[in-house]
């Protein structure tokens, strides 16, 4: 991967090769961290940070969620990422991770006493599934795994722990020549990506699931908005895997994955196979707004320069 000169640790900037955490770290055991994806772009006007603090809240209300009492305040954070690109001098987009963990001091499943650490990584990355995927659009399988079920996982807290059933569907998937997987929840309706939400076009209407046993997305939310202010019709509904297979579109959303169309689900084409006219026009107008050409969503860039 590709590396930078700092990572922040704990309120200081730290050489990439000298971040270390000790073997007997408390969460590389039990599971419970929490992190973030957040993405800058190169815009006209300098690097931009886009929707920081809706990255930066949510990265706390995770910590809330599994009994982290993270020692910064969400200003701190802020700045502390703001502070990371800056000192990196980046000359490309920019993926940030914020990690929230337990370190070491303790060890046994109980996790009160455990020290809360906190670091910010950043480093330069392209597209997460592939610029030709953008384009020309992914070939996606509906996997074994399952996402569970609400009663035995907090969905909607960015947890280290919530992923292992993502990273088992990725590789699933792509072992059987996918790009991507597609997880269904409990009931057998599609709930999301292994790190992407998920949306069809059925007759002019955009269709996503509701989040009721997945993460509530920050770029899922930006393309609904974007929709909407194009004219578009959008409706959270449950989908259906024989629902998606006749759909006119569809597509994953993610600040990874930002918008990816999807051609093939399961070896069934989805519409003509490649980008459909309305992922398009929402990838096209989800970039305008990353990049600041559209005035009106100026307000989710934060420029570090």
């Amino acid at each position: 991967m590709n590396t930078a000169e700092f990572i922040w640790m704990d309120g200081k900037l730290v050489k990439w090769d000298e971040a270390k955490v000790h073997i007997l770290t408390h969460s590389l055991h039990y599971a419970n961290a929490v992190f973030e994806g957040t993405r800058a772009y190169k815009t006209d006007k300098g690097l931009a940070i886009f929707r920081l603090a809706d990255h930066t809240a949510r990265l706390l209300k995770s910590a809330k969620m599994t009994i982290l009492n993270v020692k910064y305040t969400q200003k701190e954070l802020e700045d502390a990422q703001v502070e990371l690109l800056r000192a990196n001098k980046f000359n490309a987009n920019v993926y940030i991770r914020p990690l929230i963990y337990l370190g070491y001091g303790v060890m046994g499943l109980a996790h009160t006493k455990a020290p809360v650490n906190t670091a910010i990584a950043a480093w330069e990355w392209g597209a997460y599934l592939g610029e030709e995927g953008l384009e020309k659009g992914i070939k996606v399988k509906i996997s074994s795994f399952a996402k569970l079920n609400v009663a035995g996982q907090m969905s909607r807290a960015k947890a280290s722990s919530n992923y292992l059933s993502s990273q088992m569907a990725n590789y699933e998937a792509k072992e059987a020549g996918y790009d991507e997987a597609l997880l269904l929840d409990s009931e057998g309706y599609i709930s999301e990506g292994p790190g992407e939400c998920f949306f069809i076009v059925e007759n002019g209407v955009i269709i996503t699931p509701p989040n009721d046993n997945s993460l509530a997305s920050i770029t899922q939310d930006t393309v609904i908005t974007i929709a909407k202010d194009l004219g578009y019709e959008v409706r959270r509904e449950r989908i259906s895997r024989d629902r998606a297979y006749v759909a006119d579109e569809a597509f994953f959303t993610g600040t990874a994955a930002e918008v990816t169309p999807i051609a093939n689900i399961d070896n069934r084409q989805i519409g003509a196979g490649k980008r459909g006219e309305i992922t398009k026009k929402l990838q096209d107008a989800y970039f305008d707004v990353v990049y600041g050409r559209n005035p009106k969503y100026a307000k989710f860039l934060t420029y570090i320069n």
